[in-house]
């Protein structure tokens, strides 16, 4: 029979696994709702849910807590970011899409979190049109990882594993 101290004990025990478990952060930027269907020529024939369904396989065999999100929206990215002042990650994958070229804000979110990261595209930015090889994340990123397609995300959570679990 479990007793009151019982209970909490294993409610304690429970919130330390909870707490030392390592989790990762995916962030999809805007359009990437598209995959599939737009451009597969740049961006593959996988769509958004491949790919993260990918990677969630690939992280509950590494036993790591992984979560995807995307928005075509600028101020949603940045909130989930500021979201982890209080609920850290580990670790952040992250493809930026059009925001790579433009956003100041998004750079200066992940800035402010100092959670490392590593910039994922599906396509090769630099072999294509001239406004696409600036990123504003390359610089503070841990690494980038481009025109690899959905391979590309993978390679990113392997790093992210290896990387949290030393």
């Amino acid at each position: 029979m479990k007793t009151p101290k019982t209970l909490f004990l294993l409610e304690i025990i429970e919130n330390m696994a909870e707490s030392t478990s390592k989790s990762v952060l995916v962030l999809h930027g805007p359009n990437l709702n598209l995959l599939g269907l737009r451009e597969p020529n740049h961006y593959g024939k996988n769509t958004l849910a491949d790919i993260d369904s990918l990677l969630a396989k690939r992280a509950k065999e590494a036993n790591i807590s992984l979560q995807s999100f995307q928005s075509n929206s600028e101020v949603e990215l940045i909130q989930k970011l500021h979201s982890l002042a209080d609920k850290k990650v580990d670790f952040i994958i992250i493809n930026p899409a059009a925001f790579t070229h433009t956003s100041v804000a998004l750079r200066d979110a992940l800035s402010a979190i100092k959670v490392p990261f590593v910039e994922v595209h599906l396509s090769n930015i630099y072999a294509r049109e001239t406004f696409r090889h600036h990123s504003y994340f390359s610089d503070i990123a841990v690494g980038v990882i481009s025109g690899l397609g959905a391979q590309g995300y993978l390679l990113a959570l392997d790093y992210a594993i290896q990387t949290i679990a030393d």
